[in-house]
């Protein structure tokens, strides 16, 4: 839905995230739409940029703590109406995607 609309904006489609397991290749490389800027032991900043917004993503361990910061730079009347509905669903879908990664389902015993 999002490509869909947007498109018509001159946003480059994003066609979603791949869900499978990645290999994360180096500085440079891609991890879906994101360019990996920085890849550590412990941490990864991922970047996205168009003449809209630029986005930033710092994904950083600290022992079983997970902490992600989001940065948006708007850069025009576009981006920053783009940002109105997306800004709360974001925290609802990185929430969701967290809780999927980190509470994997049980597979539920056969009834019989």
């Amino acid at each position: 839905m999002r490509d869909a609309i947007s498109a018509r904006f001159g946003v480059k489609r994003i066609g979603g995230f791949s869900g499978g397991l990645v290999e994360l290749s180096q500085v440079g490389g891609q991890l879906d739409f994101f360019l990996i800027e920085r890849l550590e032991d412990t941490k990864m900043t991922l970047t996205a940029r168009d003449r809209h917004l630029d986005v930033m993503i710092c994904i950083e361990m600290d022992g079983c703590k997970i902490n992600i910061t989001a940065s948006v730079v708007t850069h025009n009347l576009f981006g920053r109406l783009y940002m109105i509905p997306v800004a709360p669903a974001h925290r609802l879908i990185v929430w969701l995607q967290l809780r999927r990664l980190l509470l994997p389902t049980v597979p539920k015993p056969h009834a019989g």
